[in-house]
C-alpha cells in the first residue's frame, strides 16, 4: 500500500493509479459529462483552455480508436468502455501566437479528469503508446492546429486476473520517487 511521506497530503493523490484491467460496463452519459466538467475547471495560461477531448463510447467508435493504439496497449485497453483522445491547441486564440504552455495546461486538465474519475470509483489510464498521425486522421483533428498528446482508457476497474498473464504482475500501484530526487531549493548560480 502506498503512503505519503507527509501526512498533510490529500489521499486522493496517493490512492489514484493507472490500472489496466477494466470491466466493459458502459458509462452513463452523466458520468462522462462529470469527467469533462472537472477538466473544464483546470487552470490555463491566459485562460485559453487549450485542451481538446475527443471520446469514443460506442463499440464501433472505440474500434476505430483501437487502431491508433500500439499492440501492447490495445491488448488491455480494448475492454475499457470509454476512450478519450487528449489534444491541445497549438496557438492562442487572442493573438494566434504559439502557445508553448498548451501541453502543460492540457496535462492539468487530464489530471483533473483522472482525479474526478477516481472520486467516482472509476479508473483512468493515460497511454502515450499511440499513433498520433492515425488519431489526427481518425478523429479529423487538424495537425496544423492541434497536437495529439495521448489516449486515455476509462472505466470500472476489473480484477487483475482478467488480464493476460504477462500483465497481471504489473497490475499494482507503483511507488513514487522521494521528493529529494526532484525538489530543489533555489539552485541559483552567481
Amino acid at each position: 500500500m502506498r503512503k505519503a511521506d507527509n501526512n498533510n497530503t490529500d489521499q486522493q493523490f496517493v490512492n489514484r493509479w493507472s490500472p489496466r484491467a477494466f470491466h466493459s460496463t458502459p458509462l452513463q452519459d452523466n458520468e462522462i459529462e462529470a469527467l469533462f466538467e472537472a477538466a473544464r475547471w483546470s487552470p490555463s495560461c491566459f485562460n485559453e483552455q487549450p485542451w481538446r477531448f475527443v471520446f469514443a463510447k460506442t463499440s464501433d467508435d472505440r474500434k476505430k480508436f483501437h487502431t491508433a493504439l500500439i499492440d501492447a496497449n490495445r491488448l488491455w485497453a480494448e475492454k475499457a468502455p470509454l476512450l478519450v483522445v487528449v489534444a491541445c491547441q497549438k496557438h492562442f486564440n487572442h493573438n494566434q501566437k504559439e502557445n508553448r504552455w498548451s501541453e502543460f495546461d492540457s496535462g492539468a486538465a487530464w489530471m483533473a479528469l483522472a482525479l474526478q474519475a477516481h472520486s467516482m470509483g472509476l479508473a483512468a489510464h493515460a497511454m502515450g503508446g499511440i499513433d498520433a498521425d492515425k488519431i489526427h486522421q481518425t478523429c479529423n483533428i487538424d495537425p496544423n492546429l492541434y497536437t495529439v498528446i495521448c489516449m486515455v482508457a476509462i472505466g470500472k476497474q476489473a480484477p487483475k486476473k482478467t488480464l493476460p498473464a504477462e500483465l497481471q504482475e504489473r497490475e499494482t500501484p507503483s511507488e513514487r520517487n522521494p521528493q529529494v530526487e526532484f525538489v530543489y531549493e533555489a539552485l541559483i548560480s552567481e
